[in-house]
């Protein structure tokens, strides 16, 4: 029996291997479906209950903010991509991690350029940048969305208490891809 079931999976015939490994890919590519409600042209009414609580598309009490763990686990790796680039002075990572709508209006040389005064500083700001990621941002206003040319933006502005210098940021993202993407990047230092 052992070897028919292994004849028949790795057998000469490419067409059974082939369909095993199409639906595996699709699987993973489409996503798992368990115990979900798979209704496509009713998306908007489907039950989200079995969502996990880091789904950046979780619909939040308020609407559609995500969960306080995805707004902070952005703003974080943001500030975490941010000290790296002005330690380095190589803001690429930084650049590439950021929403097309972003790099279509910025050049990785005009983010590096636009921050020349950081990265100028970068022996006093690295080490503030280092303490606001060993500790949680304080949102203020709350997080939120806003929607321009039919897209809703996540709106993320607040606080590292880094004191008695405080990290202040302003970022914003876009959904691109199944992904948050920075569209907006505002940091002070005060």
């Amino acid at each position: 029996m052992k070897d028919v079931f292994h004849q028949f999976i790795f057998g000469r015939g490419n067409l059974i291997s082939g369909l095993i490994a199409l639906t595996i890919i699709s699987s993973v590519a489409l996503g798992c479906t368990c115990a979900k409600n798979f209704d496509l042209g009713n998306l908007s009414k489907s039950d989200n209950s079995n969502r996990r609580s880091d789904d950046p598309f979780k619909t939040g009490s308020d609407g559609d903010v995500p969960a306080a763990s995805v707004c902070q686990g952005l703003v974080k790796d943001t500030t975490r991509l941010f000290e790296e680039a002005i330690d380095s002075g190589d803001f690429s990572d930084l650049y590439d991690s950021a929403s097309t709508d972003f790099q279509s209006s910025y050049k990785v040389e005009d983010v590096a350029n636009a921050f020349k005064t950081f990265t100028d500083n970068r022996s006093s700001v690295v080490p503030i940048l280092k303490k606001a990621l060993d500790i949680d941002p304080e949102f203020s206003p709350a997080p939120s969305i806003r929607t321009e040319k039919n897209l809703k933006i996540l709106v993320l502005n607040g606080k590292f208490d880094t004191s008695p210098t405080n990290v202040q940021f302003e970022y914003e993202f876009v959904s691109r891809g199944g992904n948050w993407k920075m569209l907006k990047l505002v940091i002070k230092i005060k």
